[in-house]
């Protein structure tokens, strides 16, 4: 009997060794990420249609485009009246120990819902992420991964699972560059009110100016928003939107192997697919971009209290191109109940109560970092 039991140990142990090696396997293929494989999609954001795909249903690391999920679920909970943006929010011991890339919160700390929208859409602070998800989940990040996936699954991201509110590395928290098309069409098309938030070049948070990641902004005309995404596992990741006559689109890179490459890649994809649009190209020389004012109030607003204001916007091309879709006025001139906050059209008459960041000393300013997680 004895001899029985050793026996079937003994196979146990082997059994366990296979799973292991086996297991130990597949992580370091799931770390691999298709390695030289990049992932691509381009669809129109009115309808839908897919103009453009390689490799589009392979399911990748999304690193910080896991934040658009994120910021998905706080614009649903303010419309929801959940939250508000002038809510405040305390920093856990957790949340501000993130790793960078991060604003550097501290334990015990608060900041604004609104605080944490501009810090994800612009320095993409996993800190920010964080506290936020924690909030949104009732002090629990775990808990909000999980409303995370309820929703990616309600939209129709089927190849997605989240298991923080950031993107910093975990093995399980997978999607694909459908899933994140689908889920950046929803964001513009469901909360076509907060869209704005992602074309801000910077914001002004306790006295330092905070500037957007995305190179997309400065660089490609008609181009307004979303996300840039980096990890190790995960490669060069984007998803940005862009507006020429009327015609909206979304693309997609995942996987590439420098932010050079991600960037070209994206650009080219863009060209072809409005192209095939009807839309013309850009002529040679013109001017991608021209500047619009976005002005907080500094008076008695939250948000002023809080050491918050934004820094200048940009529209791109003419008024008929506005980087909002599809809910902001075409002359993006708005009173934003409760906050404070003026779009003006024209800079003059609150000049003298904002300060400006370039958009393209931002945008070649922070990509000289290679490397940080974002």
């Amino acid at each position: 009997m004895s001899r029985v039991f050793a026996a079937c140990l003994a196979r146990m142990k082997v059994t366990a060794a296979v799973g292991l090696v086996i297991g130990c396997g597949g992580m370091q293929a799931a770390r691999a990420q298709y390695v030289g494989q990049v992932s691509t999609i381009v669809v129109d954001a009115r309808s839908g249609a897919v103009l453009s795909q390689q490799d589009a249903d392979l399911r990748r690391y999304p690193a910080s485009l896991t934040k658009l999920m994120t910021l998905y679920l706080a614009f649903k909970a303010v419309r929801t009246g959940q939250v508000s943006f002038d809510q405040v929010m305390p920093v856990s011991v957790h949340a501000a120990a993130m790793e960078p890339s991060k604003l550097g919160l501290r334990p015990g700390s608060h900041l604004t819902v609104e605080q944490a929208v501009l810090a994800l859409v612009t320095k993409s602070a996993n800190d920010a992420a964080c506290a936020l998800g924690e909030f949104l989940g009732g002090g629990d990040e775990t808990r909000f991964a999980a409303m995370m996936t309820r929703e990616a699954g309600r939209l129709g991201m089927y190849d997605t699972v989240f298991r923080n509110a950031s993107g910093l590395p975990n093995p399980e928290q997978m999607t694909s560059a459908r899933d994140l098309a689908t889920l950046a069409r929803h964001l513009i098309v469901d909360y076509g009110e907060y869209y704005h938030y992602f074309a801000v070049p910077g914001f002004y948070f306790h006295g330092r100016t905070v500037p957007n990641h995305d190179p997309m902004l400065g660089a490609y005309p008609g181009a307004d928003g979303l996300k840039t995404g980096y990890t190790d596992e995960a490669g060069h990741n984007l998803v940005t939107s862009a507006m020429r006559d009327n015609v909206r689109l979304i693309g997609v890179v995942m996987g590439a192997t420098s932010n050079n490459r991600r960037n070209r890649t994206m650009a080219s994809l863009l060209d072809s697919s409005f192209q095939a649009e009807g839309v013309a190209p850009v002529p040679a020389g013109r001017p991608a971009m021209r500047p619009l004012l976005l002005a907080r109030a500094t008076t008695s607003s939250a948000s002023a209290r809080h050491g918050l204001r934004l820094a200048s916007a940009r529209l791109h091309g003419g008024a008929d191109q506005v980087a909002a879709f599809p809910a902001i006025p075409a002359a993006y001139a708005r009173l934003r109940r409760g906050h404070g906050a003026v779009v003006h059209a024209h800079p003059a008459p609150v000049r003298a109560h904002v300060h400006l960041v370039g958009m393209g000393r931002v945008a070649h300013g922070v990509h000289s970092h290679a490397k940080a997680r974002s």
